[in-house]
């Protein structure tokens, strides 16, 4: 057995009592069901639901970029399919100056965890569970949470980090204020206040409104969606295979929602990072193009509008001037950054068209765990669906009986293929067989 089992074996049975010579089902002494809430010591808030027939699971559940309101299940109808399963819910609201909490988030998790034992008595098993900002959450509780817990569900995860993520998002800004408003002053980084974000997600946003109108707007708002990892896929059923129909989606995801969303929530990242932690100077965007899986798109809209694509790659390469702030690099490299050195089995589960965290994260953050030698320890699947975080909760439940599969037996098996998934999600899973193309942008 090895030291976690019999760490967590031990905590168990000092927890459970013993009913007519065996266990009761798993619910520790002292249990007390029912809704409860707490603070932590950083000011952080925490909230627990335990039911009354308690499987002795708990699921360590971290929110995504929002108020910092606790939450202990993405959504209402997944929490109470789970507290119907006998699963405990604990979730902490983080603590910080920002929205982007992930300097605290990881220890108000773990204290909220440790709150909520005091209420129940140890649990046999916890999960974490986090959701696209909490994703990346619950990607570094895997590296971090040693005895603390027993497997990882990442769904929709920012498990590419705060520094990639920050630089894939500049340049699609950067091509966009540059190439098609190249006399207006747009400010892209350190913002002053959450005005000033706004304005500028403002302004970028009636330029990729208003450049729809020519093909040669169009063709450029493709490259900045390139640049951005935007998915061809907004609307409908299936995702259009004709390339002016991609960059209509792509341009109704930039002007519609993405682009109101990440720069003003760029404000709030530089806010806990203490600067910007961007840049642009010295990015060959011809080199970022060529990796780009949107690449062939891009050049085919070009030809139609008559434009040359190598002078407006040169361009953003040769008038590229945004450096980053050194400290705010250091301070998104500790706290918004995975290493990869997983330490218990993690489950990564991604819809195909995610337009606020890109697909192509998984990528970098698969290449990234085995190179730290943890490939053993990660599966990733994939639903063919748009939107991001759009599961249904069949699908991520069906995620979280397969690492508890994991779990018990200590081998993947084939429980994380699309055919398993969609089986336990009770035949209304829509995982399908994919491969994440590379994260275009990703500096590291």
């Amino acid at each position: 057995m090895s030291t976690r089992r019999w760490y967590r074996r031990v905590l168990a049975l000092i927890g459970t009592v013993l009913v007519t010579g065996g266990l009761s089902s798993g619910v520790a002494a002292g249990a007390t069901s029912g809704h409860h809430t707490g603070q932590l010591p950083d000011g952080a808030t925490w909230v627990a639901d335990v039911p009354a027939a308690w499987n002795g699971t708990t699921i360590l559940y971290s929110h995504g970029f929002g108020p910092l309101a606790a939450q202990n299940a993405p959504d209402d109808e997944t929490r109470q399919a789970l507290l119907a399963g006998g699963y405990a819910l604990v979730g902490s609201s983080y603590s910080g100056p920002s929205w982007w909490a992930l300097a605290s988030a990881v220890d108000d998790q773990f204290g909220a965890l440790a709150a909520a034992g005091r209420l129940t008595g140890p649990p046999r098993r916890t999960i974490a569970w986090g959701t696209s900002m909490g994703g990346l959450v619950s990607a570094r509780e895997a590296e971090a949470g040693g005895h603390r817990l027993d497997g990882v569900l990442s769904t929709c995860g920012l498990v590419a980090g705060g520094l990639n993520l920050n630089n894939y998002q500049l340049d699609g800004e950067y091509a966009l204020a540059h190439l098609l408003a190249p006399t207006q002053e747009i400010k892209l980084v350190r913002f002053a206040s959450p005005d000033e974000a706004s304005a500028s997600a403002a302004a970028l946003t009636k330029i990729a409104t208003d450049a729809q109108s020519t093909p040669e707007g169009r063709a450029r708002i493709a490259l900045a969606a390139a640049l951005m990892n935007e998915p061809g896929w907004f609307t409908g059923p299936t995702p259009p295979s004709d390339y002016a129909d991609q960059e209509v989606q792509q341009q109704q995801e930039l002007a519609q929602f993405v682009l109101g969303f990440v720069v003003t929530g760029r404000y709030q990242i530089e806010l806990a990072a203490g600067g910007n932690s961007a840049f642009t100077a010295g990015v060959d965007y011809r080199a970022l193009l060529a990796g780009s899986s949107h690449f062939r798109q891009v050049r085919s809209l070009y030809r139609t509008a008559g434009l040359d694509l190598d002078a407006d790659l040169a361009t953003l390469s040769r008038d590229a001037d945004i450096r980053p702030d050194p400290q705010a690099v250091r301070t998104l490299a500790r706290t918004s950054t995975v290493t990869g050195r997983l330490r218990v089995p993690t489950l990564d589960i991604h819809t195909t068209a995610d337009q606020l965290v890109p697909v192509e994260q998984e990528d970098w953050y698969g290449k990234e765990v085995h190179r730290a030698g943890g490939g053993a320890l990660l599966r990733q699947a994939y639903v063919g669906a748009t939107g991001h975080c759009a599961f249904r909760p069949s699908e991520t439940i069906a995620a979280l009986h397969a690492l508890e599969s994991r779990i018990e037996t200590g081998r993947w098996g084939d429980v994380a293929q699309p055919w398993r998934l969609n089986e336990a999600a009770g035949g209304t899973g829509r995982y399908v067989r994919f491969d994440p193309p590379p994260l275009t942008g990703a500096r590291r």
